[in-house]
């Protein structure tokens, strides 16, 4: 294959990823179409978006519904006609349920160890008005070949929160090495969501001026001798960087990598006013 058609290549299969991307980030219920953030307490509390009244205790959420509201769980509806009360929990860590009332699927989750309610109905503005998020034009020279080095054993490690007052916890198995601009740098990794994959959170010297201030993201699959390929072409930015509705973890002091990363999505559209 020639340089001119790898490169060819190389653009068509990035445009083709952004396309599937940006498709699934303006999902009818993904989390665009967030409209509340509640943090659940003691307290039994109505909540805007969300039928009945909700409260945490004991890792237990405890939900009041009246006679007419309606909470779906996997197709089931969870009212029984005079009202219930529904307990759900505990949910681990990071981990949630999506309910449904009417066109609007209700998250329930747990973030920093607090139980959140998040609304997501397809009708809310921000997913009404979203423009797509800008990215650099694909650039090979931004792929790049590094090296999984696994910890002795894995490190607990905490980082901030787009939200204030709250903390994530992540095992981190090892750091992914390489070599960008003529300089040795290396990321801290975190398991990914899919089997055998990690993922890294950065920032960078385009931070705060073309991308979003806080963090962007990195999928990586290392292979069995963990050489890894770091396709900065392919960092995107988490859910904090179009709403405040988001509790996204903050990179690890030494993940902010000091050179600047030209690829990858940029500030969206909407937030071009957090530069």
């Amino acid at each position: 294959m020639s340089t001119e058609t790898a490169l060819e290549t190389f653009d068509a299969d990035w445009q083709e990823w952004h396309a599937a991307h940006e498709r699934n980030r303006a999902h009818p219920h993904g989390f665009l179409a967030v409209t509340h953030l509640h943090w659940l307490s003691g307290d039994a509390t109505p909540l805007e978006g969300a039928p009945g009244t909700w409260s945490a205790a004991a890792d237990v959420v405890r939900v009041v519904l009246q006679p007419g509201e309606s909470l779906q769980q996997d197709g089931k509806e969870l009212n029984t006609g005079d009202g219930a009360e529904l307990e759900f929990g505990p949910i681990a860590e990071r981990g949630g349920i999506n309910l449904v009332s009417g066109d609007t699927v209700i998250e329930l989750a747990k973030r920093g160890g607090e139980y959140i309610v998040r609304p997501r109905h397809p009708e809310n503005r921000l997913l009404r008005e979203y423009q797509g998020t800008p990215a650099y034009s694909p650039d090979a020279a931004y792929a790049v070949r590094g090296t999984f080095v696994p910890f002795e054993a894995p490190r607990p490690t905490t980082v901030g929160a787009a939200v204030e007052g709250i903390q994530h916890v992540y095992e981190a198995p090892g750091e992914i090495r390489f070599k960008l601009a003529g300089q040795d740098l290396a990321l801290t990794a975190f398991n990914g969501h899919a089997p055998g994959s990690l993922s890294v959170l950065f920032t960078d010297q385009t931070s705060g001026t073309t991308t979003y201030a806080a963090n962007r993201t990195l999928s990586v699959v290392p292979e069995a001798d963990g050489s890894v390929v770091l396709d900065f072409n392919r960092a995107v930015n988490l859910p904090c960087a179009y709403t405040d509705l988001a509790t996204c973890p903050l990179p690890p002091a030494e993940n902010r990598l000091p050179v600047a990363i030209e690829a990858g999505e940029k500030i969206p559209y909407e937030r071009q006013d957090l530069k």
